[in-house]
């Protein structure tokens, strides 16, 4: 990963703070240089972020297809189902449902009249995630995630209809890199909620592979299936100095976790058990990033790391060995960035993590 030299650009972060500061954190004498001992395949584990295996969203293009309806309303028929609707109106079964106060199981009844919420709408193919879909026509996911109302666990289904945002370009395809740079910003949550493919509509999450077996990287990126019970107990990653605290640091500048100082290569341990939602490093300010997913809204995330020794889809243990600290991203020393998330809302470590002595 880039190291970043002029120190304005770190300064500039928001989501990590840069380190330096004392927080009276008492040094811990366990942290030591250790290297991790996982009987993986070195072809996929114990590699740096930047020879991970490619994110999801960038193996399935995305090509614009977005319809523009008009505001209307439908009478319902007979023999109609909702699902039938959205394909007859070209407009969101979920939008459609949403405007008209319906709630599962959808029952609609012959000469209901349902309103229809016009805008531009991109029908769903196969394979493609979110982020994708979001780039293809340079405007934030989580915009587009705000207008449909999605929920966990964000999977996305073929043929699906997603309201796009108003500000959409009209022809995406003139926009430049730059443009579309300028328009999409990739984070935390970006990856949380839009980085699963979208499957077939009868069809289900793969269930994550056990921690100790390679997925290959080659393998056809498909949706994984969370962890389906957590109560929110958590470990420490790692042991160390605290650089930077959660919250605000005055200065618009806002920490999501914590900043923990280790020397380069200390193991970084999973906070709890849970699944690899993600493991590369394409948000440049955290550098090498793992996030693992433990259900029922809870995610951890682990940023600066100089080695990966998970990828996507694996079942972890508390305690395992996910990857090595090191000093990747836009930070000056080596460190672990930590957060723990629960419904997409960063939440202070401390409050969730056991005492420390």
């Amino acid at each position: 990963m880039r190291k970043i030299i002029f120190l304005f650009l770190v300064i500039s972060v928001s989501a990590c703070i840069p380190p330096g500061r004392d927080y009276g954190w008492p040094q811990n004498e366990a942290v030591q240089d250790i290297p991790p001992t996982l009987e993986t395949d070195a072809s996929v584990f114990g590699q740096s972020p930047a020879d991970a295996p490619p994110p999801t969203w960038t193996t399935q293009q995305v090509s614009p297809n977005a319809m523009v309806i008009e505001d209307g309303t439908y009478t319902v028929q007979a023999g109609d189902t909702l699902r039938g609707i959205a394909n007859k109106t070209g407009a969101s079964s979920q939008i459609i449902a949403a405007e008209n106060n319906l709630v599962a199981p959808y029952i609609i009844q012959p000469g209901q009249r349902l309103k229809i919420s016009g805008g531009r709408y991109h029908r769903v193919n196969g394979g493609e995630t979110g982020i994708a879909i979001a780039r293809a026509y340079g405007v934030p996911w989580r915009e587009v995630v705000a207008s449909n109302g999605l929920e966990e666990p964000f999977i996305l289904r073929v043929g699906q209809k997603l309201l796009l945002p108003a500000a959409t370009p009209v022809d995406p395809q003139a926009m430049s890199i730059e443009q579309r740079a300028a328009s999409f910003e990739l984070d935390i949550d970006d990856i949380v909620t839009g980085s699963q493919p979208a499957l077939a509509e009868n069809s289900a999450a793969e269930e994550p592979s056990d921690w100790r077996k390679a997925i290959a990287p080659v393998k056809t990126p498909v949706a994984i299936a969370a962890p389906t019970a957590f109560v929110g107990q958590f470990i420490w990653p790692v042991d160390g100095k605290l650089l930077s605290s959660f919250g605000s640091k005055g200065g618009g500048k806002v920490n999501d976790g914590l900043n923990i100082a280790v020397a380069k290569g200390t193991p970084i341990r999973a906070a709890a058990d849970g699944v690899v939602a993600y493991s590369g490093d394409e948000i440049d300010v955290f550098g090498g990033l793992i996030l693992l997913n433990h259900g029922k809204g809870w995610v951890t995330a682990y940023g600066h790391a100089d080695k990966l020794n998970v990828t996507r889809g694996q079942k972890i243990k508390a305690g395992d060995i996910i990857g090595q600290a090191g000093d990747s991203g836009y930070v000056q020393e080596p460190q672990l960035h930590f957060e723990i998330r629960k419904d997409r809302k960063p939440l202070d470590p401390i409050s969730r993590l056991p005492k420390r002595t």
